[in-house]
């Protein structure tokens, strides 16, 4: 084991409060039987951390040390009792929990062994592979018009996946660096997100009148899963793969009715499924199917949580995906 294990101690970022974090020397934690433990390179920014940032009234503060990171990446340093397939020394994308710091465990089975093709490359698994399962819940096929609304990460990499696969994309977005993204993953359309009929009338022009055969809301609030349904056609398919974490939304049923629309929700919670769609990612970036590179545009030390935690709440307009390393 590292120095820093035998020493016991491990910087970690305790969100404080409301827009408020420190930097905290706690101990390392150690492996139980079936968990590994992870010397962390890095970990991705989830927008799902904004919500408990802004200190709702549920939040309890402070969070454990390394709390709400989930996007980490790094080497095995050690490995609990029991497991097997995975050495000290392996660099693997993890799912694990405390992930804003030095060090974190995770569940055997909830880590990627990374190829030597990858080495020196970020790689937040879990939205990697969230975006493989959300895509897979699309049933896109060749030849099919897909609008995809909302082109954060997850918007950006489903457009590339479905480029990948012969769709034609649409991407709806309000700002010009995600919709230059988008043109760069593949998009063959590109529509600004201002006004909702004119958006209707674009893509109503686009299709022939007839729409579109899958549309992805990837925003995860009211009007774009409002505008997602305008834009399916008859028989089609809408997935939400944004994530709407403010409450009850409302829907236009008779649109939904009339229309038969499939409506997917396509967030998973399924351990396995969780670890299959990194695994299928880790294969994706290493073959070059998929090139999340580009949106990795800002990263910060650990110690600058804050700042990377209000870049992704403010979203100016460089931005797309925050990535923070251990200082």
């Amino acid at each position: 084991m590292g120095e820093a294990v035998q020493a016991g101690r491990m910087q970690a970022v305790v969100v404080t409060g409301p827009g408020r974090i420190a930097v905290e020397a706690v101990p390392v934690p150690r492996p139980r039987p079936g968990q590994v433990l992870v010397r962390l390179e890095g970990c991705g920014v989830c927008a799902s951390n904004l919500v408990p940032w802004s200190g709702p009234d549920w939040m309890q503060f402070p969070t454990e040390p390394g709390g709400l990171g989930h996007e980490g990446w790094g080497t095995i340093e050690a490995v609990g009792e029991g497991v097997s397939g995975l050495s000290a020394g392996d660099r693997v994308a993890a799912l694990s929990y405390h992930a804003y710091a030095a060090y974190d465990v995770a569940d055997a089975e909830a880590v990627v062994r990374l190829p030597a093709t990858l080495d020196g490359v970020p790689f937040p698994g879990e939205p990697l592979g969230c975006a493989v399962n959300a895509f897979k819940r699309c049933a896109i096929e060749a030849g099919q018009t897909v609008a995809i609304i909302g082109i954060g990460f997850m918007g950006a990499l489903m457009t590339q996946l479905a480029a990948s696969a012969g769709a034609r994309v649409i991407a709806i977005s309000r700002r010009p660096l995600s919709l230059e993204m988008a043109r760069r993953m593949g998009a063959a359309e590109t529509i600004v997100m201002d006004d909702h009929w004119r958006i209707i009338e674009a893509v109503k022009e686009l299709t022939g009148g007839v729409f579109c055969d899958c549309v992805v809301e990837a925003v995860g609030s009211q009007w774009p899963l409002d505008l997602a349904a305008e834009l399916t056609r008859e028989r089609g398919r809408l997935v939400i793969a944004g994530y709407h974490q403010d409450g009850p939304r409302q829907v236009n049923m008779q649109l939904w009715n009339w229309r038969g629309l499939d409506v997917v929700n396509a967030h998973e919670r399924d351990p396995a499924v969780y670890r299959e769609g990194m695994r299928e990612a880790v294969e994706a970036v290493a073959s070059g199917k998929l090139d999340p590179s580009p949106l990795y545009t800002h990263r910060f030390p650990l110690s600058q949580l804050d700042r990377a935690l209000d870049m992704a709440r403010d979203r100016p307009d460089d931005f797309m995906k925050a990535l923070v390393f251990p200082d």
